[in-house]
């Protein structure tokens, strides 16, 4: 198992020990705030929630980062990033207790500080969405230099797995709590927990030295770029890769696969909250949605273990080939077939699946970009990855019905993996599977990369 040789070898190192430490707790502390935020827009005993309200759950968390990332990521290359992420936890335990104070108002959601609300997960997210890009570029000060593969490989896996206890945690709240008082007061108390989660975060990056993470003098002394050096900067990274067929078809592959797996989602979860149970069975529906949820992430962490020895064997191209096919099959049967066992685990193929594609369009943009490129290019990535997942919610909220329950719908989903397997395999089929290998040598500890978030 290579990730976890890889990670024994790099627990050795203090500073990894710490930083890891951080990553998770203030992953899970988001996963804590992210459940809260679903429970009360959409679990709900007074609303019946639609796709409209998921794509703007989708749109507070996914997109305002994606905007103003590329201007405000360059302070990381400029301020002490040990005190990045004292900060903006120290201000989000602030905003999560803030939160927790407006949802124990009954009717919040008829007064005009629900905007306040909203505000506060945009502000939250976006903040979260930082420390992570300064945690990234924190990685390489806390191991060896022949290491960077290999903890590039480790760390996004460990995210996820942070989410993961996060979401557990409040779900567990949530259940615990709504059998002994109001849902508003349960959902306060998930707001708590996240901002007891931030606080222990503080203490953990306050553990570390506080220069130890960088930036290193030349990295602080570099310009501060311009509004428009960000925008000449990005276009000129789109003509770069215009150069580098194989990195712009991989992540035009991926926008069109994040739309479908985005829309499958959406739906799902419509299936679950407004299909499977009435709208005011909101425990028997949270505990669905939770297990097909907690499947789906298994499923992106078993693609750490799944995908490097599957490209050995097969190269990135066929390995993208195969699970864009697998994928479609997969949605069609079981994933339309509207029973919790199936649902279940479609979800964890998917994710499974989706966690893997990215693993390989990760691997060729490190592989064919210049390094000089990379940041706007991962930046661009980025941008893609979580605006078609917002473009998928809204397509669900115009083509689908209200609870989700359309075989129609489901099946075309698959059919449109499918597709977009088959665009792939016939588009890249002049260029060649070395091509897309070079530059990989299907080095086990090169298949994943710090790209854009899952």
């Amino acid at each position: 198992m290579e990730f976890f040789r890889g990670l024994k070898r790099l627990w050795r190192h203090k500073l990894f020990r710490q930083l890891v430490a951080v990553r998770i707790g203030t992953q899970a502390s988001d996963g804590i705030l992210q459940v809260g935020m679903a429970a009360y827009v959409l679990f709900s005993p007074q609303e019946q929630p639609d796709a409209q309200s998921i794509a703007l759950v989708l749109a507070i968390t996914l997109l305002p980062f994606s905007i103003v990332g590329p201007f405000v990521s360059f302070t990381l290359d400029h301020f002490n990033r040990r005190q990045v992420a004292v900060v903006t936890d120290i201000i989000r335990v602030l905003i999560a207790l803030m939160l927790g104070a407006l949802v124990l108002n009954p009717d919040l959601r008829d007064h005009w500080t629900m905007w306040l609300f909203y505000g506060g997960v945009l502000v939250a997210m976006s903040l979260n969405r930082y420390l992570m890009a300064g945690l990234s570029a924190a990685l390489p000060h806390t191991v060896a230099k022949n290491e960077y593969l290999i903890a590039s490989s480790v760390m996004p896996t460990i995210g996820p797995a942070g989410v993961l206890i996060g979401a557990a945690t409040a779900t567990g709240i949530r259940f615990g709590a709504s059998t002994r008082m109001e849902t508003y007061q349960a959902d306060a108390l998930i707001f708590l927990a996240a901002a007891i989660g931030f606080a222990i975060t503080v203490g953990l990056s306050l553990a570390i030295p506080v220069r130890s993470l960088g930036p290193d003098r030349e990295e602080a002394s570099a310009p501060v770029p311009s509004p428009r050096d960000v925008f000449v900067g990005l276009a000129a990274a789109m003509g770069h890769l215009r150069e580098r067929t194989p990195a712009a078809i991989g992540l035009t592959t991926i926008g069109a696969q994040r739309i479908v797996y985005g829309m499958t989602q959406v739906a799902t979860i419509l299936l679950f909250r407004n299909w499977f149970h009435e709208v005011e069975d909101i425990e028997s529906a949270m505990a669905d949605i939770a297990l097909w949820a907690g499947a789906t992430g298994a499923g992106f962490i078993a693609s750490a273990v799944a995908v490097p020895p599957l490209a050995r064997r097969m190269g990135v191209r066929r390995t993208m080939i195969t699970l864009l096919l697998g994928a479609g099959i997969l949605q069609i049967i079981p994933g339309s077939i509207f029973t919790l066992p199936t649902l279940v685990a479609a979800g964890f193929g998917l994710g499974l699946g989706s966690q893997a594609l990215k693993i390989c369009v990760d691997t060729l943009v490190q592989a064919h970009v210049d390094g000089n490129f990379k940041g706007r290019v991962f930046t661009i990535y980025d941008m893609i990855f979580n605006a078609c997942f917002v473009a998928a919610a809204c397509l669900v909220a115009l083509l689908f019905p209200h609870d989700g329950h359309t075989l129609l719908g489901f099946v075309t989903l698959g059919c449109l993996l499918l597709v977009v397997g088959l665009a792939f395999w016939i588009r890249t089929k002049p260029i060649g599977s070395p091509a897309f290998d070079r530059g990989t040598e299907f080095n086990p500890h090169a298949q994943q990369t710090a790209g854009a978030q899952t």
